[in-house]
């Protein structure tokens, strides 16, 4: 990797780390490769089975053979998404384990630190350095992963196999989330190494800190932005909606206990009483995802604020 254009810090940053970066790149782009590739053949596969005549929903005779090998392409193409969907939001972790142990920690274990903040760099440039070298490329990186994703996800709608934009695994891989859960980790990634100045409890640290982030934000997601109340009867978002409350009303408005209703003794208030859904529909998925990177962005800065006082105490 040829870095005539970098000064200073940066360019020893790459320098040192360019295989790193390079077998990560490689590795990106083989990803992306499989992805769209796997989604060419699936479309080439269903414009085949769209010449034969045949159909999933009523399979006649002399079909079986084609439907099952349809079937079978499209069910390889949703669990590579599937696969892909998991790689992304480790992807973080992985990113915030880089930067704890190889990047910062084992400089400071070893002590070649030193050797930089005598050569007229000053602290505060090498840990910059250290934060804008992996942040620049892994943004780059996993935004343009988060598009490929998307695209593919879209494509897999019109399939038999179609992926819930709110599940897990797909919403923590689209949109500008990933690029926050990575950012985020990238900064606690150099707070864990600055903190601990040892390689291998830093990587553990970060990985440990990435748990109990995804699981509180998981846990908080359908909170981040008002809910849509429906009416079951009117409610028509069964495949696109993310439903997260269900229940019974009174003809007022009222909370009621459905299971009070029904036989000869049921109360005045079951009259009129209609069950509603509370859900975020498709158009809340951009909202959800900006307040939770916002969220995520956050807390980066934190982190890196508390990571540059860190510094200056050791530098001290």
């Amino acid at each position: 990797m040829s870095t005539p254009a970098l000064r200073g810090p940066v360019r020893v940053t790459v320098r040192l780390h360019r295989t790193a970066l390079w077998i990560v790149g490689a590795l990106a782009l083989a990803g992306i490769a499989a992805v769209i590739a796997t989604q060419l053949w699936t479309a080439s596969a269903t414009d085949t089975f769209a010449g034969t005549g045949c159909s999933v929903a009523h399979t006649t005779r002399g079909c079986g053979i084609t439907v099952r090998d349809f079937l079978d392409v499209e069910l390889r193409s949703y669990r590579l998404l599937r696969y892909a969907g998991v790689v992304m939001m480790l992807l973080p972790a992985l990113v915030g384990v880089f930067v704890a142990g190889p990047l910062i920690a084992r400089e400071l274990e070893n002590g070649t630190f030193r050797l930089s903040w005598t050569q007229g760099v000053p602290p505060a440039h090498w840990l910059a350095a250290r934060l804008v070298v992996p942040a620049a490329a892994t943004v780059a990186g996993v935004s343009v992963l988060s598009a490929v994703f998307a695209w593919a996800r879209s494509r897999a709608g019109s399939t038999d196999y179609p992926l819930d934009v709110y599940e897990r695994d797909v919403y923590g891989a689209m949109g500008t989330v990933p690029v926050g859960y990575t950012l985020c980790m990238l900064a606690l990634g150099a707070l864990a190494g600055l903190l601990l100045r040892r390689t291998f409890p830093a990587m553990i640290a970060t990985v440990v800190a990435y748990g109990p982030l995804t699981l509180i934000l998981n846990r908080v997601r359908e909170y981040l932005w008002p809910t849509v109340r429906s009416t079951e009867d009117s409610w028509s978002g069964h495949d696109t909606s993310w439903a997260v409350d269900s229940g019974t009303l009174t003809a007022a408005g009222k909370p009621l206990d459905p299971t009070v209703c029904g036989g000869s003794g049921e109360p005045a208030a079951c009259k009129g009483a209609v069950s509603y859904v509370d859900h975020h529909p498709l158009s809340h998925f951009w909202p959800l995802q900006l307040v939770e990177t916002g969220i995520l962005l956050a807390l980066a800065a934190l982190a890196v604020a508390l990571a540059f006082r860190v510094l200056r105490g050791l530098h001290a």
